[in-house]
């Protein structure tokens, strides 16, 4: 895609969009998710859902990724007592899913693992199943999370259940 047609794209792009979609009630399943999810593993999730960039930053080639690990600092996604924290960010106007985890994960989980997470969450998106996809994102993510850090009951809750609409 061209970056004028993304651009566009972006400038027309409305938080009413991504609330309706997004609802406190769909936001209350998420996070009901997210805490059970937790309850399986000592790993931390956090979801953030993106409206758009503006209009300096798809001028600049910024893609989803690179937001996404300005959001992993930013979210302090990365400062979790086991380097376990996972950041799953949509970027509703381009409907990407980008997953970022802690240095933890580095050899433990592939790319390619979290790639499927993102896969499945992009499927239930494009259907327009919103709620379904953040919800098989998470528990993608806990599963692969729970494989390599079990629940010990030691580390309480890091980050917040609630996903976070900017």
């Amino acid at each position: 895609m061209t970056r004028l047609l993304r651009l566009v794209r972006h400038l027309f792009m409305t938080r009413w969009a991504v609330r309706r979609r997004f609802t406190s009630t769909v936001l209350d399943r998420i996070e009901a998710s997210i805490a059970a999810a937790e309850a399986t593993h000592c790993g931390e999730i956090e979801l953030i859902v993106e409206t758009d960039l503006d209009a300096a930053a798809i001028l600049a080639g910024k893609r989803p990724r690179q937001r996404a690990l300005e959001l992993f600092s930013a979210a302090h996604v990365w400062d979790t007592e086991a380097n376990n924290g996972v950041l799953i960010y949509v970027l509703y106007a381009d409907r990407a899913v980008e997953i970022v985890a802690d240095r933890g994960f580095n050899t433990l989980v592939t790319p390619a693992e979290w790639a499927s997470v993102c896969a499945r969450m992009q499927t239930e998106f494009r259907a327009g199943r919103w709620a379904d996809g953040a919800i098989a994102g998470v528990a993608g993510v806990a599963e692969l999370v729970a494989r390599h850090f079990p629940e010990t009951g030691q580390v309480g809750n890091e980050l917040p259940d609630r996903p976070v609409l900017l």
